[in-house]
């Protein structure tokens, strides 16, 4: 009899140990092909103007590391689940147990991977073919309100949600707001996709916050969405053992686009639907995301009233680099400060919830 633990932990294992086996043959592959940027730097800043200080601290080596590494985490993923259920399908258990697909809570979000995936790795392959700068920012965030549209449609129409929990106070009805606030939530999950840029850091930030709603959602009861957050924090941290300093490869859009859909798809799965608290602990979870985005909206903000400089760079994580810290001291205080914050992200859900 396989518990319900086992049911999260062992596809989590399975894939962080076929992300390792994987690892190598990818690295050879990205190596081979010189699939790393032409050209370093950012060449543009949101805003407008150059980024002198970015390049100085990363222009070399984004022309001599690979980019796509994030292909490891989305293809571990894909492979455990689809694995998982053809063995429920043609063998029975133990892959019954394990398998973790399941309509109400893992169809949408391994779609959303899958789109994030596919779109991101288009970006990447752009970039390092043509070294234009990959599809257009509007291009991209075009797939990103259309899959959002999707889920937030689904999520209304589909599943009957509409409401958010509220720590403490129970739902709150959005009625039909709910579909454009989803969109918002998703948006900004993905522009928070852009913590990607230092050694370790958006491996490790990624997979303590999918190792935080793999805890919420088990504690409701989601065991599903349980075991598919699980096993994208277990592949997510075979990435990282590959990406910790010096990083073989740079996980970029292919990987950003896919794990940020899938978290906004995620947070809400684990909100009425476990009728518990998902989306309310967003924030507070993926604080390190949401920080990424509202710097760099204040340093945009200050250039155009102030005519300078909030921050010597933006997100903020650069900004720590540009005033002399080490990257890998940045990145192991924002491991830290994510543990902390999913800590507190997963009491209040649990707490609020009435769990």
């Amino acid at each position: 009899m396989i518990t319900s633990a086992a049911r999260v932990l062992i596809p989590s294992s399975i894939a962080f140990a076929l992300g390792i086996a994987l690892a190598p043959a990818l690295a050879h592959y990205l190596y081979a092909h010189r699939a790393w940027k032409k050209k370093g730097g950012k060449g543009n800043a949101i805003g407008g103007g150059g980024t002198p200080v970015f390049d100085a601290l990363h222009k070399e080596r984004e022309v001599s590391t690979p980019r796509m590494g994030g292909i490891l985490i989305w293809t571990t993923v894909l492979v455990t689940a689809f694995s998982l259920l053809a063995g429920s399908v043609l063998v029975g258990e133990p892959f019954t147990s394990l398998d973790f697909f399941n309509r109400s809570q893992t169809w949408l979000p391994l779609m959303a991977l899958a789109v994030g995936a596919f779109a991101g790795l288009i970006d990447d392959l752009l970039e390092i073919t043509r070294g234009n700068g990959g599809l257009r920012l509007r291009t991209r965030l075009l797939v990103v309100a259309a899959m959002s549209l999707y889920a937030g449609w689904w999520f209304y129409a589909k599943l009957g949600v509409s409401s958010i929990g509220v720590p403490f106070d129970g739902q709150l009805n959005l009625h039909w707001f709910f579909i454009p606030f989803f969109m918002l939530v998703t948006m900004l999950l993905y522009a928070g996709g852009t913590i990607d840029g230092i050694d370790g850091l958006s491996g490790g930030i990624f997979s303590i916050i999918f190792m935080t709603y793999s805890g919420i959602a088990f504690v409701q009861g989601q065991v599903a969405l349980a075991a598919f957050t699980a096993t994208v924090a277990g592949a997510t941290l075979a990435f990282l053992w590959f990406n910790i300093p010096p990083a073989r490869f740079y996980m970029t859009e292919t990987g950003s686009m896919a794990l940020t859909l899938a978290l906004s798809i995620t947070a809400f799965s684990a909100d009425a639907l476990g009728e518990g608290i998902g989306v309310a602990v967003l924030p507070i979870v993926a604080f390190p995301l949401i920080a990424t985005v509202a710097t760099t909206l204040l340093q945009v903000f200050w250039k155009k009233v102030f005519h300078r400089k909030l921050f010597r760079i933006a997100p903020i994580h650069h900004h720590f680099e540009a005033l002399g810290w080490p990257a890998y001291k940045v990145t192991m205080r924002y491991w830290v400060i994510t543990i902390i914050m999913g800590v507190l992200g997963l009491s209040l859900a649990l707490l609020g919830g009435g769990h």
